[in-house]
């Protein structure tokens, strides 16, 4: 027995491996070790994955093949990375410095080539056509180094947001650019192929940008318990998108990244399900493309003689010197500073996917030799090196620059120290209030949020408190898959709205996040006693949120100003969770305010630096806020702001409002805001 074990043992590690079981245990063992050990030595752990791929290649230690399963896999990750750049992209953002990236996109793939046509032509002594084909191989980029400003924090950027948008530009370009080559070679270039061509693109996009929206959004909607079908199929748009994209003519990597645009304002960012997209794509499908782009590499072809290392050498310069100066003219157009213009080179001079799929086309043509296509492949481990590396140091700076020069608003600088309270009397309501205060949740704040019952204080208390926990506990399961803290709170009290009241200034909470109180009395119809009484006994942003439909279904929000509100302590803090959640959904605002109370709301986003541009309709007169229910529209986010009776901001008419609320706008959702107001000898000042 023992001798047919380890000889069966030892024809197993026969390389290059064959047992898929050990093929997949060797990939996740490197996926798990390269970048702990590289990150010893301050290397990043995409630098430690290509290099893994070098070394068990066929063309390092033949350890592995690139066989379907490997190429598979690779595939996959490609299109994660390129649908999680469009999922991430901000469109607001975008849409704010739209131009900024058609300049950028403009410069990234006329420099490169530019330079690339008479390099190859008179330098490398290529035809024309060849030339032309490996000059715009020099325009592609591939976002290798997107996981970095992920990682960092920083996807958001402006700088990160243009270089995103300047890329499926470019590669756009670039893959119709291939067509249309591979078309006139085979003799196709007619009237016919440029009709085809353009009608399957609109085909694609209208696909994309109108049908695909409106099924995603009927899904998320009517299965809305089923977390692990929503999974599942934003998996099947983004490779049905790649697959459509390929039938349209151009890259599946094209397809990709329209399907993250067109599920980018269904999925928020803080969500369950996004944290699902980028945990399994940045644990296994990423690495795997990453390991596959190594496998490519084969570092004996320098050794073939001082052709290949000459080819390979003057390829990788100008791939880039071109991007370079198409980070340096962006730079100079639109004043960003040096770590962003290093963000943009840092981000776009990485050559993989685009780039393989140019020259390996062009290769199994004919129309480029074998020097290309090696020097190509260590054109791409070198930039996929040079990459990582300029793209870590500058989203470093970025983040250190933005930390030191980014003026606060008061109570700004304590955002780390918010702590928002979210009481729970129904439980019906509890997945979608806690999927709401997620959204609303900073980042970088340092407390948990905190989901509180309160049970009568009377003979069956204990055994209430006891259900109540036990009740609470799905709540710890919906934040642990945002990877949220949350703290379960359980107490008892003779009066609820007073229990609620004691606990949000025993947890020295900052923000208290209501449920919209149920009919009954007239006092309780329209505002709640118990909300009054929470109102009274504490100085908190307090947020009443009726959350008729789901979050996903809403199509803008609209903010409706009472005059002097911005005057109130909780002014900024309220104003910046609303553009949060603004953000969060890429949802267009429309503010109803007055001339002030508009000066101020502009004061914040521009020291804020929010992606946000409001639209703004005046309200001269205090009781015009009547007028705004013949603008609000069914899938509208109806927030208003109130005050306690005591408040600079308070005027009787604050009292109709709840009322007002609840009669003209029953079916939609809506928020009621009370910011903090003044304490006695409190002196502040909005600007």
């Amino acid at each position: 027995m023992q001798p047919s074990f380890f000889a069966h043992l030892l024809q197993e590690f026969t390389t290059p491996l064959t047992n898929p079981v050990l093929v997949f245990s060797l990939i996740l063992f490197i996926i798990l070790l390269a970048p702990l050990l590289l990150s010893r030595i301050k290397v990043p752990g995409i630098i430690g994955l290509i290099l893994s791929g070098v070394v068990i290649g066929p063309h390092g230690f033949n350890i592995l093949i690139r066989n379907s399963a490997v190429e598979l896999f690779s595939t996959i990750g490609l299109l994660y990375i390129m649908f999680i750049a469009g999922l991430e992209l901000d469109l607001n953002e975008f849409k704010k410095n739209k131009y900024k990236s058609l300049l950028f996109g403009f410069f990234t793939f006329i420099i490169p080539l530019a330079i690339g046509y008479p390099v190859c032509r008179y330098l490398l002594q290529y035809n024309g056509l060849a030339s032309f084909l490996t000059a715009s191989m020099f325009a592609t980029h591939t976002l290798v180094a997107y996981p970095i400003v992920s990682k960092f924090g920083i996807a958001k950027n402006q700088a990160v947001a243009i270089t995103v948008g300047g890329t499926i530009l470019t590669d756009t370009a670039v893959l119709i650019i291939l067509a249309v080559i591979m078309g006139s070679r085979q003799g196709e270039l007619t009237e016919a192929f440029w009709l085809r061509l353009g009608i399957s693109l609109a085909v694609f996009a209208a696909i994309m940008f109108l049908i695909i929206p409106r099924i995603a959004q009927w899904f998320f909607s009517n299965l809305e318990s089923e977390k692990t079908s929503h999974y599942i199929f934003v998996l099947a748009v983004v490779f049905f998108a790649a697959f459509l994209a390929e039938v349209a003519g151009v890259e599946p990597i094209i397809g990709a990244f329209v399907a993250g645009l067109a599920l980018n304002s269904l999925i928020p960012h803080s969500s369950a399900l996004m944290n699902r997209i980028e945990f399994i794509g940045n644990a296994i499908f990423i690495p795997f493309f990453l390991i596959s782009v190594g496998m490519l590499v084969n570092v004996r072809v320098l050794l073939n003689g001082p052709t290949a290392l000459i080819v390979a050498f003057t390829l990788t310069l100008v791939a880039l010197a071109g991007k370079w100066l198409a980070a340096f003219f962006t730079q100079l157009v639109s004043r960003y500073s040096k770590p962003e213009r290093n963000l943009i080179f840092g981000l776009s001079s990485a050559h993989a996917a685009a780039t393989l799929a140019v020259i390996l086309v062009g290769f199994n043509a004919k129309i480029l030799d074998e020097n290309i296509l090696n020097g190509t492949i260590i054109l791409i481990l070198a930039t996929c090196v040079i990459s990582s590396f300029v793209t870590e140091n500058a989203a470093k700076q970025t983040v250190l620059t933005t930390k030191e020069t980014k003026v606060l608003l008061p109570q700004k600088d304590t955002e780390t120290a918010e702590h928002l309270l979210l009481p729970i009397t129904n439980l019906t309501t509890l997945e979608r209030m806690l999927e709401f205060t997620l959204l609303l949740k900073s980042k970088i704040s340092l407390n948990p949020i905190t989901v509180l019952s309160v049970v009568p204080n009377n003979a069956n208390a204990e055994l209430n408190l006891a259900k109540v926990k036990k009740d609470l506990e799905a709540s710890v399961k919906i934040a642990a898959a945002t990877e949220t803290n949350i703290q379960v709170l359980a107490t008892m009290d003779y009066n609820i709205a007073r229990g609620i009241a004691r606990t949000s200034r025993e947890i020295l909470a900052d923000s208290i996040v209501l449920a919209w109180p149920k009919r009954a009395s007239i006092l309780e119809r329209y505002i709640g006693d118990k909300t009054e009484t929470i109102l009274t006994h504490t100085n908190k942003n307090i947020f009443i949120c009726h959350l008729e439909k789901p979050i996903i279904s809403l199509k803008r929000i609209v903010l409706v100003c009472l005059p002097l509100t911005e005057l109130e302590v909780g002014f900024p803090v309220w104003l910046g969770k609303i553009l949060k959640l603004a953000t969060e959904l890429s949802l267009p605002v429309s503010c109803y305010c007055n001339q002030h109370t508009q000066e101020a709301i502009t004061y914040i986003l521009t020291q804020s630096n929010s992606t946000i541009t409001p639209e703004f309709t005046q309200l001269q007169k205090e009781d015009a806020i009547w007028s705004v229910e013949k603008f609000v529209q069914i899938n509208d986010l109806l927030v208003v702001t109130a005050a306690r009776k005591d408040a600079l901001s308070y005027q009787p008419i604050v009292d109709a409002i709840p009322k007002w609320l609840e009669k003209e706008f029953s079916e939609i959702n809506k928020i009621i805001i009370y910011p903090k107001r003044h304490d006695a000898n409190q002196i502040y000042d909005v600007y």
